[in-house]
């Protein structure tokens, strides 16, 4: 185990929009505000999008699992963002729910909010960390620096 300390920074309150693409819009958020490491949860509804449910097999490099969904999910959520060079790097976890049906995992790409998503963001001041490709996993994973 590895960890650094820091304190919370400012506090944002964001209301995602219907069609807006999650990740991206979080995205643009970090490089507007110049947000370094932040962590954000959320509630409302996805329209389409796709998440990874875990890996095919438990081996490493693992093989992601991907499931597409449509049609509006109600969600909840939480994610962590780190900025290295390459800029904001997002890791969204979200549980999401259709009639008697739930899916959880990792949010991707070009996920759509139906109708709204409420989020609150945590700046996260004095954290030594961002993430990168690791090359055992291909993955981009936190780094404590």
């Amino acid at each position: 185990m590895k960890y650094t300390q820091g304190t919370i920074g400012r506090v944002f309150l964001v209301k995602f929009e219907n069609n807006d693409i999650l990740i991206a819009n979080l995205s643009n958020l970090a490089k507007k505000e110049k947000i370094k490491a932040a962590t954000i949860i959320f509630i409302g509804a996805l329209k389409q999008g796709d998440l990874v449910t875990g890996p095919k097999q438990p081996v490493i490099p693992p093989e992601p699992n991907k499931v597409a969904f449509k049609d509006g999910w109600e969600v909840m959520g939480i994610g962590t963002l780190f900025t290295n060079a390459k800029g904001p790097q997002i890791h969204i976890h979200a549980t999401m729910g259709k009639k008697n049906k739930a899916l959880t995992g990792c949010v991707r790409g070009n996920s759509k909010v139906f109708l709204v998503i409420e989020a609150v963001l945590l700046e996260l001041k004095g954290i030594k960390a961002q993430k990168d490709i690791d090359p055992a996993t291909g993955l981009n994973l936190l780094r404590i620096i």
